[in-house]
């Protein structure tokens, strides 16, 4: 009997939250595309290695698509390339969530394992998402290859490893890309040439107590590789926003930096960048990759 005066529970209380509410779906995204990537099992159970991985992509989608939504308000049609694609899980989620209700515009998605390409091929065909396209190759082969568009708007990589990430921030620039969403992984290059002058350095700079352990050495290359992308995104003409992805708890390999082109080169992003390497002895091994030549070699002194 119920108690005089008590108020009716409203309707739906107490009822157990739906799957789309457990894993904090945005209104209208696919249960079905998310079983078909196998990040959900049929049943609508999803285990903790494929939660980290959703929360991941679907952070990094928020952080896209109010920069896709800003293309697309003069009645563009955006282009963006998801470069070390792997499942393409970003590609098909932002596919879902954008670019399917916007109607217009493409995902190039590039992958250099062949099978995972023809994975998302057959998928994207039954699916009906007939703009997302998929290319088998290397990402640093990608710019020249025949039948790519000329131009990008977007260009992304998550989780592309160690110089992939440079490939790709190439890629941008050649394409000409408004925006470059990247979260890098793996950088090895750079700690490879700290340990080669290891030795030289610790005798030039108390500095170099600073890779003198085998961990600090991959801790600090991981770090310097990400400096000296962001300056030279800037002195290449982009604005640039470095944040966490999504808690540390979910992953190590959460540095994200967003570059929004404006033309303004920035001599002194250029000036730093040169004087990093020189610093650390890396200008002949990592100054091409990031524009600057090598030093003019010392004249002998004249007798």
């Amino acid at each position: 009997m119920k108690a005089r005066g008590a108020k009716a529970a409203p309707a739906g209380a107490g009822a157990a939250p739906s799957v789309a509410e457990q894993l904090g779906l945005q209104p209208g995204q696919s249960l079905a595309l998310l079983q078909e990537l196998h990040i959900l099992t049929r049943e609508g159970r999803i285990n903790q290695d494929s939660r980290r991985k959703l929360k991941q992509v679907t952070h990094l989608v928020q952080f896209i698509t109010p920069i896709l939504h800003e293309l697309a308000q003069d009645g563009h049609a955006p282009l963006l390339a998801d470069h070390g694609a792997g499942k393409s899980y970003l590609g098909f989620i932002l596919y879902d969530l954008f670019f399917k209700a916007l109607g217009r515009g493409e995902i190039h998605g590039i992958e250099w394992r062949a099978e995972l390409v023809q994975r998302s091929q057959q998928l994207a065909q039954q699916l009906g998402f007939a703009r997302m396209h998929f290319w088998s190759m290397a990402v640093a082969d990608a710019a020249q290859q025949a039948g790519m568009p000329a131009r990008f708007d977007v260009v992304t990589a998550l989780h592309a490893c160690d110089t992939a990430t440079d490939d790709a921030i190439a890629f941008g620039m050649q394409k000409r890309a408004r925006a470059m969403v990247l979260v890098p992984c793996c950088q090895a290059e750079l700690a490879a040439g700290l340990r080669q002058n290891k030795a030289l350095q610790l005798a030039r700079t108390p500095l170099a107590e600073l890779w003198r352990h085998p961990l600090h050495t991959r801790e600090l290359g991981s770090h310097l590789t990400n400096v000296l992308r962001c300056l030279y995104l800037e002195a290449s003409g982009y604005q640039v926003t470095v944040t966490e992805l999504v808690g540390w708890e979910h992953s190590m390999k959460n540095e994200l930096i967003i570059a929004r082109y404006t033309g303004q080169k920035k001599r002194s992003a250029q000036e730093r960048l040169l004087a990093i390497l020189d610093e650390f002895g890396l200008r002949a091994t990592l100054g091409p990759r990031f524009g600057v030549l090598p030093a003019p070699a010392e004249e002998p002194a004249q007798a």
